[in-house]
């Protein structure tokens, strides 16, 4: 019984991710506006950390590497938008 909820995950949980991060996408490109600056946060930076914390997560538990950098990158990105860069002025910038 666990071995046919494993096989389904394991199938399924590709797709799902896939459908996840399209999902995130639209949102962030449907928020945007054409005049509008958008606002800067840290959503590639979570995205690559996300992508190596998933391939080490899904190697060591079982050499489901693919799963691991999808599903890594997927959440990196989700928490990456929801975190919000400071605002840097001049004063700020480094020489």
């Amino acid at each position: 019984m666990m071995k046919d909820v494993f096989d389904f995950l394991r199938a399924a949980l590709p797709w799902i991710a896939m459908g996840l991060l399209l999902a995130v996408f639209c949102a962030r490109s449907a928020r945007k506006k054409k005049d509008e600056e958008p606002p800067d946060n840290y959503g590639t930076e979570g995205m690559c950390l996300g992508m190596c914390l998933g391939t080490a997560i899904g190697s060591s538990l079982g050499n489901n590497t693919g799963i691991g950098i999808s599903l890594g990158m997927l959440i990196g990105l989700a928490i990456g938008t929801c975190i919000k860069k400071e605002e840097r002025g001049e004063e700020n910038d480094q020489k």
